[in-house]
């Protein structure tokens, strides 16, 4: 099973394809700065894809 689920973050962002636009992005940024916003023990999954919607299901990340 996947976390965090898709109906959860889809609460959080109102599209799928944005929220596929926000993941891609982020996990750029994880890997080219080496940047999270927890700590790395704290994350479930260890692909940066999978950190990145972490982020957006505890709503570390938000939109403008």
């Amino acid at each position: 099973m996947i976390y965090p689920s898709i109906d959860k973050l889809l609460n959080e962002v109102g599209s799928k394809y944005l929220l596929v636009n926000i993941i891609a992005k982020r996990a750029k940024e994880m890997r080219d700065y080496d940047h999270y916003q927890m700590k790395e023990t704290e994350y479930t999954s260890k692909k940066m894809l999978g950190r990145a919607l972490e982020e957006v299901a505890k709503d570390l990340i938000h939109l403008k």
